[in-house]
């Protein structure tokens, strides 16, 4: 999942992600990092390896938007004694080619920001030894279809976004759900990301696909066409571009961008500009495994463990603009003030992704290119 953080400031979105967002692969070698911060002011908690003649650094792979505040990771060094070194692979798609092209000789003991869109694919390729954390409740909403072999850490839903003001101009209400989009009122008004290079392009069209079954969806994109949508390749350049000039006031977008428009706004502001229609959204899920071949399993499940505490969990919001995955993180007041959870998200199966993620963007691209 890529997801914006703050290019408007608000760049770093591009969830997702969930992100598949066309960015370019990189080496794991090239794009490693290692996370280094102030250790916090104390500790009670003995450390797991203090006595350790060698102690372990485990190695995290993730995506380039992977963000946590400055200190989180040297807590869970403190708690445990284990070191932890971030290995960025850029988006999603290509941190899960990275992992199952190195299953036999694996590069890290963790991966974290494999999303239901990839899930599949990963676990077919097995590189999961399997560990579902039961160190917090999660959510209920994201107990439907659980996996048994990774932990859910974070969420997103890709919702339909639009500018306040500027449909006010126009003189439309804002749209209610997908259908609403096919009205000749709305033609023109709206931009979508390219579901071949984008991941909320992908969760806007597995949306799509959801609502209107397979013997409706290419019918609802023809009348997309037809009503003039614009597709763009990635998220920032739809966001960024025609939706934020109103040029295009709708835009396929995330639940969280109306919190990161006032969190970033220049000059600042209380009012965000921007509000969800929360019909017709799909939930991005992000996990973390332990990678099989691992040498060092306890401590690995300790990091799982660790992305699933309140200190970790309610760091999220603020760095990487998705919610956190535990029932007992508390949200930041912007999240709970700009914006709402939808009630009743699409979220496939991540083996009916993978089974058919190539099939549908086939006959997408078809569609797009008639």
């Amino acid at each position: 999942m890529s997801r914006p953080l703050a290019a408007l400031s608000i760049a770093t979105f591009c969830i997702a992600t969930l992100v598949i967002a066309g960015c370019q692969s990189q080496s794991v070698d090239e794009s490693a990092t290692t996370v280094s911060a102030a250790d916090p002011a104390s500790t009670t908690t003995v450390p797991l390896n203090a006595t350790a003649d060698d102690p372990v650094t485990l190695s995290l792979l993730t995506h380039d938007s992977f963000l946590v505040s400055e200190g989180i990771l040297d807590t869970f060094r403190l708690e445990t004694g284990v070191d932890v070194e971030v290995l960025q692979a850029g988006d999603a798609g290509a941190m899960v080619n990275q992992a199952i092209l190195t299953k036999d000789n694996p590069l890290a003991d963790v991966l974290f920001g494999v999303d239901n869109t990839f899930l599949g694919r990963a676990t077919d390729a097995g590189i999961f030894d399997p560990y579902r954390s039961d160190a917090a409740p999660l959510r209920s909403d994201l107990l439907s279809g659980l996996p048994s072999d990774v932990t859910p850490i974070d969420f997103g839903d890709v919702c339909l976004n639009y500018r306040i003001e500027a449909l006010e101009l126009l003189g439309l209400e804002p749209p209610t759900g997908l259908d609403d989009l096919l009205l000749p009122e709305y033609a023109g008004t709206l931009v979508v990301q390219n579901p071949l290079t984008s991941s909320p392009g992908l969760a806007f069209l597995l949306a799509t696909i959801d609502v209107y079954g397979e013997e409706g969806w290419q019918n609802y994109w023809r009348g997309l066409f037809d009503n003039d949508v614009a597709v763009a390749s990635g998220w920032e350049e739809a966001y960024n571009g025609t939706f934020s000039t109103g040029e295009r006031p709708i835009v396929v977008s995330y639940a969280s961008s109306p919190p990161a428009e006032v969190l970033f706004a220049d000059p600042p502001t209380t009012i965000a500009p921007t509000a969800v229609v929360t019909e017709g959204c799909y939930r991005q899920v992000e996990y973390a495994g332990v990678l099989a071949g691992t040498d060092h399993p306890v401590e690995a499940r300790l990091l799982v463990d660790f992305m699933m505490s309140k200190i970790f969990q309610e760091d999220i919001p603020l760095n990487m603009f998705v919610f956190p995955a535990s029932a007992e993180a508390e949200l930041p007041s912007a999240f709970i003030e700009y914006t709402r959870v939808p009630d009743n998200p699409s979220l496939m199966p991540p083996d009916r992704v993978e089974a058919n993620r190539e099939r549908w963007l086939r006959a997408w691209d078809e569609l797009f290119t008639a």
